[in-house]
């Protein structure tokens, strides 16, 4: 999701986009290098069953921002605020859903009370994230910027004060499945119960 997100934030910023937007599109830019290394790597060395998934995942992440792109340059030819505006859109929802996947594990850890699959540099950074931005987005009047940002810091405030509250409590977890990347499955066992 992060490399959608970065693909989409780099197009918004992009000066036939938005102008005035290039900081957008640099550091969107390295972020998608960042995670186009990642996924490359993770494809290199991960089990043949995850690759699967995971480039089934790479190739919808291509379909969308190819489809975004597309129509902000067919669709909206000489239409620069009717262009922005789909970019804006598109690139505020999945920044949101980004922000929003770390939910299913502040779920785990809330029930298992243990913030063992919750690291606090990630919980950090997601809150550095999104604050940052959202000063940025507002300092620069642009909506598509701050109001998924605003999201981002209010949900790392959120990963952080659950970390506060969990972070000395040791849940009695027997078996719990991986929670990468912010998508935990809600089965688990606890004290031996299902």
């Amino acid at each position: 999701m992060t490399l959608l997100n970065c693909l989409l934030a780099a197009w918004y910023g992009m000066p036939f986009i938005s102008p005035n937007n290039v900081l957008v599109s640099a550091i969107n830019g390295t972020g998608v290098v960042i995670e186009s290394i990642y996924v490359l790597i993770f494809l290199i060395y991960a089990p043949k069953k995850e690759k699967g998934k995971i480039l089934g995942l790479l190739l919808l992440i291509l379909a969308i921002f190819t489809t975004v792109a597309l129509v902000s340059i067919l669709a909206f030819r000489g239409h620069d605020n009717l262009k922005k505006l789909f970019c804006g859109i598109a690139a505020t929802l999945f920044s949101i859903i980004m922000y929003a996947s770390p939910l299913s594990v502040m779920r785990l850890v809330i029930k298992t009370k243990s913030v063992e699959y919750m690291p606090f540099l990630l919980s950090l950074f997601v809150f550095l994230c999104g604050t940052s931005w959202l000063i940025y987005g507002l300092i620069g009047k642009d909506m598509f910027i701050y109001i998924p940002n605003g999201f981002g810091c209010l949900l790392g405030t959120m990963q952080l004060c659950i970390y506060a509250i969990y972070r000395n409590k040791k849940g009695e977890i027997k078996k719990l499945p991986s929670a990468e990347m912010g998508l935990a499955k809600s089965n688990y066992f606890q004290n031996g119960q299902s």
